[in-house]
């Protein structure tokens, strides 16, 4: 009986969180991955501003910072078709900027092929 407590503790803790391998996936939009749990804790991801320009999918991300100090970051977006694989040749490079504290940005970025209809965005800290 003890173990079997124990176990399902150990499998509510992990409901909670989207961690792997340091990598957090935001529950709340699962089309963000966020380079460690340290970082995902200090920034807020709101809902993606989406919309069709010249045929190909646009997509801006609001990035909030949750503490005082500035953050260098890199953030880049791979793009996926309908069925959820991914476009190829669509991967954006990675792109820096710094999120001064209690700051936000928009990142964002156009799919260069019209076959993109999904999105996700990484965001980690730079290595600069």
């Amino acid at each position: 009986m003890k173990y079997i407590s124990v176990l399902v503790f150990a499998l509510a803790l992990s409901a909670c969180s989207s961690t792997t391998s340091g990598i957090s996936i935001e529950s709340s939009n699962q089309n963000v991955v966020i380079g460690n749990s340290s970082l995902a804790g200090q920034i807020d991801i709101e809902k993606a501003i989406v919309a069709e320009t010249n045929g190909l999918m646009k997509a801006g991300v609001p990035v909030t910072s949750k503490v005082d100090s500035d953050m260098k970051l890199q953030y880049r977006f791979y793009w996926y078709d309908a069925q959820g694989l991914e476009v190829y040749g669509s991967d954006s490079p990675w792109r820096q900027f710094v999120l001064h504290g209690r700051d936000s940005v928009t990142l964002q970025a156009v799919a260069r092929k019209p076959e993109a209809k999904q999105y996700r965005i990484y965001i980690r800290e730079a290595d600069y």
